[in-house]
């Protein structure tokens, strides 16, 4: 399959906004590089500015505005005054973990019989099932509240009514047509819900019902209702929107702001052990309290992680009880086991990814379509994070399914689980229903969604997926696209900017990290880092240069090198190295710049009009002499024994104009060099790709004659007479 496309970059701040730049520069105080992000968010006028910056413009809604908050709150009042037990049946992963932590809390302090349950994912998968029903029954549990999960639930309620047990129902994920007949069922998604916003995260619904408990235990006025839960339970609620990628917007905007704040000093000594530890390199934790101010991305990607990891290939129960302990010794022994955990997720992880991506690159697949690979033993828990780096590299929807812990996953009926990630506006969770009747059981979000299917129902599961995919996309493949707020310069790049975007957090959907663009810079130097997973680039600009982090990619991904000038789409950081700080780039996306990407498209096209025979070009500029074949020899030799065996055309090519400055080369001749050193073997060279090449060298006591080369005798026969 062909490698990563280049992705289309649309720079959102166009020549036509410069007009209220000076005016909210002015009014705000900002400078002029904030403005633009505030402008391209759509605010335009100083007034508007300053509301979204002082989230003035958000409200906290009303939780009895939701269908059935008022009855289902009520009924789990009543159970715990007349002693009746109740269970919390959450997800394992984070939105659920959190979601259950916070209502379990609650519901034990209000003084509930109360236990909690969450399938494992590996041996019972997804979702409510009637076995762990049978199981909760068996235990005397009256009333079942469901978090992050229930809503396609609609016989396993059933079955729980005929065992004596009532549900009630809170979600978040896309409704069915017909909703389970529980005691109530709380979504903002529901038809015709008279709730102002539908993208509560299924912790954020949770949240909600809290408000309304308390308001009916207390009778007290709304207001002070969720200020008190919000005091109590806000940090866990921000920590699960943020690990679900929710909407940065409305209330989501508020509780994460109140939630992130609220952390920092967090009366949870399990979550300020996490935190601690995630910030000491997850080497130990310390007994001082949090003082650094904490970020949306320091929960996505430091935190959540975490949390995640035991639900994905351990148990979900080791992150809720971190949460629940008192215990500071319990604490510290849970928090260390979740980073233990993790960098076994992390393992397994680039284990699959390697697999999924020789499999891609040595199979075809349709360009317009959807990646669905199966495997027998991948791990359940792992292939979601896989999907997601599948569809960032390819720029195609993809779905990985594992028929793990199957007795024989050849069999027919042999039960494959799938997890998957969209791109493109196709929504997931549509397609898979297009598909319904050949799966078991599917769910989720428009870019994210896991689904059952056997393997007899797998082949025509594909076909039509990839019908689905070519319908949606008309054929052709997804246009990879980066939304980037505006270019810098680089004196733009500096700590007081870093700091000013502060302002604008939380970030998430709808309001992202602001992404910025530097133009023709140079890479001065690429170290690997936490074992060749991530990368360190060292990039220079005149003057000025910067430290660049480059997640997720190893030097085998990286297919540029030291001396290319490139272009650098990136989020702007502070990095904080023993109390001192600096602009750090984290990069999003970066590509040979655009002046030297279309320098080499022409160079490319020089080469294939050469190998076409219709070149302008004059001999002597196109066919390399046995001077330059000795010179391209010397110095490739000298690189090797450096340890610089790998480049490109246009990078050998300019790495010889340095070195050789008076000898006449140019991409055409190093390139039919290079071809004829590999025809003849004077050098051994592999292709890496379509432009990256690798020299090794070995020892050959013979001598060999460039006459031998057909490449230099096609060539040379195409252009006898010029």
């Amino acid at each position: 399959m062909d490698k990563q496309q280049r992705k289309k970059w649309e720079v959102k701040f166009t020549p036509d906004k410069e007009k209220y730049i000076d005016e909210i520069s002015s009014g705000t105080g900002l400078c002029r590089t904030m403005s633009k992000l505030l402008v391209n968010r759509g605010y335009t006028d100083v007034k508007s500015a300053n509301d979204f910056l002082g989230k003035r413009t958000e409200i906290l809604h009303d939780p009895f505005l939701l269908d059935d908050m008022e009855k289902g709150a009520a009924r789990i009042l009543e159970c715990i005054k007349v002693g009746r037990k109740i269970t919390v049946y959450g997800d394992y992963d984070v939105d659920g973990i959190t979601s259950v932590s916070i209502l379990y809390l609650y519901l034990s302090r209000a003084g509930a019989e109360v236990e909690y349950y969450i399938p494992s994912r590996k041996g019972e998968g997804y979702g409510v099932s009637s076995e762990a029903v049978k199981k909760i029954a068996s235990g005397g549990t009256s009333l079942i509240i469901t978090v992050d999960t229930g809503i396609t639930a609609n016989n396993e309620v059933e079955e729980a009514k005929a065992l004596g047990i009532d549900f009630v129902i809170t979600d978040h994920h896309e409704c069915p047509e017909v909703l389970p007949e529980a005691y109530a069922v709380i979504n903002p998604k529901r038809s015709g819900s008279k709730y102002p916003f539908a993208s509560l995260a299924g912790v954020g619904v949770v949240f909600k019902l809290l408000c309304a408990l308390e308001a009916l235990k207390s009778g007290e006025p709304m207001i002070e209702c969720v200020r008190r839960i919000a005091d109590g339970y806000s940090d866990l609620t921000a920590i699960g929107t943020i690990a679900d990628v929710m909407p940065v917007t409305d209330e989501n905007r508020i509780i994460i702001s109140y939630g992130l704040s609220l952390a920092e000093y967090t009366d949870k000594i399990g979550l300020e052990k996490l935190i601690n530890l995630c910030r000491s390199n997850e080497t130990k934790t310390t007994k001082q309290k949090v003082k650094k101010k904490l970020s949306s991305g320091f929960i996505g990607f430091g935190l959540a992680p975490k949390i995640n990891a035991a639900g994905r290939i351990s148990d979900a129960s080791i992150a809720v009880e971190l949460f629940l302990t008192k215990d500071e010794s319990i604490a510290e022994k849970y928090a260390i086991k979740l980073c233990e955990i993790n960098r076994e997720r992390q393992l397994e992880e680039n284990k699959i990814a390697e697999e999924a991506n020789e499999y891609i690159e040595n199979h075809p697949f349709d360009k317009s379509g959807v990646i669905i690979i199966e495997n027998d033993t991948w791990n359940h828990g792992v292939i979601g994070i896989v999907s997601s780096r599948i569809t960032e590299k390819y720029s195609l929807p993809s779905i990985l399914i594992s028929f793990e812990g199957n007795e024989d996953p050849t069999d027919p009926e042999a039960m494959g689980k799938g997890s998957g990630r969209s791109i493109g506006g196709m929504n997931l969770v549509n397609a898979l229903s297009s598909c319904s009747d050949l799966l078991e059981k599917y769910g989720g979000h428009e870019l994210a969604a896991g689904l059952s299917v056997k393997r007899k129902n797998l082949d025509e599961f594909k076909r039509r997926m990839n019908e689905y995919a070519r319908g949606f996309f008309g054929g052709e493949a997804p246009a990879p696209a980066l939304d980037i707020d505006c270019e810098l310069d680089t004196d733009e790049i500096n700590l007081s900017l870093a700091s000013e975007i502060s302002m604008l957090e939380p970030y998430g959907v709808s309001n992202p990290t602001p992404l910025f663009v530097l133009r023709d810079a140079k890479i001065d130097d690429i170290v690997p880092v936490g074992m060749n997973r991530h990368l360190k680039i060292r990039l220079s600009k005149g003057d000025f240069s910067v430290n660049a982090m480059l997640f997720s990619t190893s030097t085998e991904e990286f297919s540029l090198r030291t001396d290319d000038t490139v272009d650098v789409a990136f989020n702007l950081e502070i990095n904080d190295f023993m109390g001192n700080l600096s602009p750090q780039m984290n990069v999003k996306d970066i590509r040979m710049s655009e002046s030297e990407y279309l320098k080499e498209l022409e160079n490319e096209k020089a080469y294939e009009d050469v190998k076409s025979g219709v070149s302008a070009l004059d001999p002597s500029d196109i066919i390399p002499t046995r001077e330059d074949f000795a010179l391209i020899y010397r110095f490739l030799l000298k690189e090797a024994r450096e340890g610089r065996d790998e480049y490109t055309v246009t990078a050998l090519l300019y790495a010889l104009e340095r070195s050789f400055p008076d000898v006449s080369l140019n991409y055409v001749k190093v390139k039919l060099a290079i071809k004829v050193i590999r025809e003849l073997n004077i050098i051994s060279v592999e292709e890496k790709d379509t432009k990256t090449y690798k020299f090794k060298f070995t020892y050959s006591k013979n001598k060999t004659s460039l006459d031998k080369s057909n490449i230099l005798k096609t060539v040379k026969g195409m252009y006898p007479n010029k």
